[in-house]
């Protein structure tokens, strides 16, 4: 059962990683939607990727701010693996709903970097599962609802499609996947003991403007642009579900009013108040279509030339390690009790991410 609606206005609100593509999306919509909302945002800004990103993500969330009397946010560039900061941060601004997308991501960058991947998503979220913790010392309010950023990546090579929150997934095949499961498992103990009530967001290849440069389909126009040859795995047998940024976005937003219903068992104990959803288009593209309208994408946004000779600069190579060859999520739970599904055509997407690629790099 899902308690009764958290309303958002008035709310003080802590989003990590919110200079992230997925955060900084979340920041927006939140000034944008709703009235007098108090956003508290951490980031390390961190050179994973092209910081300059990071930065245009803030600069327009300051444009957003400018245009909403009454609601607040408030930046603090930090790292969610330093405690001190993470306690004085719940200590001064006490959040009652806490959105945790700070993490480090990439399956295969966890191949060669696997330190990064336990102080930020490991380290780092037990720092937020303890602050949500003391948040009810002393008889304190305390956060009503803590959502945090799962993957997709934790189905592992399951054969099963598409993928349910009821599958087992306890065969990783990156370290990044098991980081992502760790959380789910951290969070289900903290809501039992703590009766914290705590929802996970398995998200689905997710795409759009301002998005991640390591992302195959930024990564790809990167290389298009250079005249580089792009690496197409599995010889183009992959297929993902793909996820527009803005559904992702309204998914979230949706989860963070609805939190699980605190209730007490038969031994007199919580019932873990803890949820996972999927949130994905449920509808996979396979990789070889996908780069075809990405493409198309491109000249038409003039990011590209017309004449521009594609084939000489694809080449289809093996699966590699920590991949799988099918994403598919299932979201009819997301459907029941949220009212809500993905539905973003891939090249509508893509569209916009052509567009924001176009002007950001001045084409």
């Amino acid at each position: 059962m899902l308690d009764k609606s958290l309303e958002l206005t008035d709310k003080r609100i802590l989003v990590t990683g919110a200079a992230g593509f997925i955060g900084s999306n979340l920041v927006l919509e939140l000034l944008g939607t709703q009235k007098n909302i108090h956003i508290i945002g951490i980031d390390n800004m961190n050179d994973y990727y092209d910081v300059s990103i990071k930065e245009w993500r803030l600069e327009e969330i300051q444009k957003e701010l400018a245009k909403h009397l009454g609601s607040t946010w408030k930046f603090v560039k930090g790292s969610i693996a330093d405690k001190p900061l993470v306690n004085s941060l719940f200590a001064e601004y006490k959040p009652q709903i806490v959105v945790n997308l700070a993490a480090q991501a990439g399956v295969r960058y966890s191949i060669t970097n696997p330190d990064v991947y336990i102080e930020s998503n490991i380290i780092g979220f037990y720092n937020i599962l303890e602050a949500c913790r003391h948040s009810y010392d002393n008889g304190e309010e305390g956060v009503a609802h803590l959502v945090y950023a799962s993957s997709s990546s934790v189905y592992g090579s399951n054969k099963k499609v598409p993928y349910s929150t009821e599958d087992k997934v306890d065969n990783p095949v990156s370290l990044y996947a098991a980081t992502k499961k760790s959380n789910e498992l951290l969070a289900h103990a903290y809501s039992k003991l703590y009766n914290i009530p705590s929802t996970g967001l398995r998200f689905f290849t997710v795409y759009g403007p301002a998005g991640r440069p390591d992302m195959a389909y930024f990564g790809f126009t990167n290389k298009l642009r250079k005249g580089e040859t792009i690496k197409i795995f599995n010889y183009g047998n992959c297929k993902r579900d793909f996820t527009y940024v803005d559904d992702i976005v309204e998914g979230v937003k949706r989860v963070m009013m609805k939190a699980p219903e605190r209730k007490t068992g038969e031994d007199g104990l919580p019932v873990p108040p803890y949820a996972v959803y999927n949130i994905g288009n449920s509808a996979p593209e396979n990789l070889l279509d996908f780069v075809t309208v990405l493409q198309e994408e491109l000249i038409r946004a003039g990011v590209l030339p017309s004449d521009y000779d594609f084939e000489a600069h694809e080449e289809l190579v093996p699966m590699q390690p920590g991949d799988v060859p099918v994403t598919y999520a299932d979201t009819t739970p997301l459907e029941r009790d949220f009212g809500f599904r993905p539905a973003t055509p891939l090249r509508e997407g893509l569209r916009k991410f052509a567009q924001w690629y176009k002007e950001f790099y001045k084409i």
